[in-house]
């Protein structure tokens, strides 16, 4: 249940009211978030920030030691919030508009688990020399960095089946994996 964009009600152009914004989303979230999550959230489906302030705050508060970067095997980084950036929004977080901060906590709520599972939730597909395609599933976990959680490959006969199954895969992966881990793990 994905809410639509909303028009921004006042102008961010305030830098620390601008760092505030994404530290307070990143502490709303409560998961590591990759870039372009981050930029979904804060500029493309809630013009909180602009794209070009989104980026640039984004990178200071990673100089700043207030957000710190983690970097996969596969090259994805995923953004999260500090001990130290916890404790300047606990201190500044009121610079926050009252209707912003509940429009940030409200969106965060309703949409955690679609952003969650967007960044967990990983599909690909290529073109194998036989003309199938192969479609590579993946779930991440925050806890194992470098390699994936749970991880599939299966061969689609066409284009459409390999985009299916990559599509079903962001709503039936907890599914899948459950099934399989009690299947061979159980209780074990």
């Amino acid at each position: 249940m994905e809410q639509k964009k909303k028009e921004l009600t006042l102008p961010v152009e305030d830098p620390m009211l601008c760092k505030l914004i994404i530290l307070f989303t990143l502490d709303k979230m409560e998961f590591p978030l990759t870039e372009n999550t981050i930029f979904d959230i804060c500029y493309y489906r809630n013009n909180w920030l602009s794209y070009m302030d989104c980026k640039d705050y984004l990178y200071k508060l990673v100089e700043s030691n207030l957000i710190y970067k983690t970097e996969c095997k596969d090259g994805e980084v995923r953004f999260n919030i500090t001990y130290d950036g916890r404790n300047c929004l606990d201190h500044f977080y009121t610079k926050i508009d009252d209707k912003l901060r509940e429009d940030i906590t409200e969106y965060t709520k309703v949409n955690r688990m679609h952003f969650k599972r967007s960044q967990e939730y990983v599909s690909t597909f290529f073109k194998s020399e036989d003309g199938s395609y192969i479609v590579v599933l993946k779930i991440r976990s925050d806890s194992i960095q470098d390699e994936p959680l749970f991880e599939v490959k299966i061969k689609a006969p066409t284009r459409q089946g390999a985009i299916e199954a990559c599509r079903k895969w962001q709503e039936q992966a907890h599914t899948a994996y459950e099934s399989i881990y009690e299947m061979f793990i159980g209780d074990n």
